[in-house]
């Protein structure tokens, strides 16, 4: 049992700190500060952005322990790892995407302090990498 706490432990870190790296790649293609956005301007849509992206970095992580817990706690950390990095990464690349093909400003949106469907579909895209990531993982 004293094994198994140790590896919710690292797991948790290691999920901790691949939410951490999401929120300030997220930070960092929105104009101001995200957290400021949220708590402070209440905005909506950075919220329903961020979660988003929390849920789909949350379903990769667990995809990767999941399916890799079996080939040793060494090998499903560093594919933990790999593939949260990975995801984090996929989905700025398509947060920038959706931007460029989208009109307006799509940082600028989700900053606003009215609600703006383009959080909607921000959402969506950050869910839906997640899907194909954590699909790319499950045998």
């Amino acid at each position: 049992m004293l094994q198994s706490l140790g590896y919710a432990v690292a797991y948790t870190g290691v999920g901790i700190a691949l939410l951490v790296l999401g929120f300030f790649t997220l930070d960092l293609l929105t104009p101001g500060h995200l957290g400021r956005h949220i708590h402070e301007n209440r905005s909506i849509n950075a919220a329903i952005a961020l979660s988003a992206g929390f849920l789909g970095q949350g379903a990769i992580t667990f995809a990767s322990i999941w399916t890799n817990a079996t080939s040793g706690f060494g090998d499903a950390l560093a594919y933990t790892v790999v593939f949260g990095v990975l995801g984090v990464f996929l989905q700025a690349v398509a947060f920038v995407v959706l931007d460029v093909i989208t009109p307006g400003r799509l940082g600028e949106h989700l900053t606003e302090t009215q609600f703006h469907p383009a959080s909607l579909v921000s959402a969506a895209v950050q869910l839906a990498v997640a899907a194909i990531i954590v699909a790319s993982i499950w045998p």
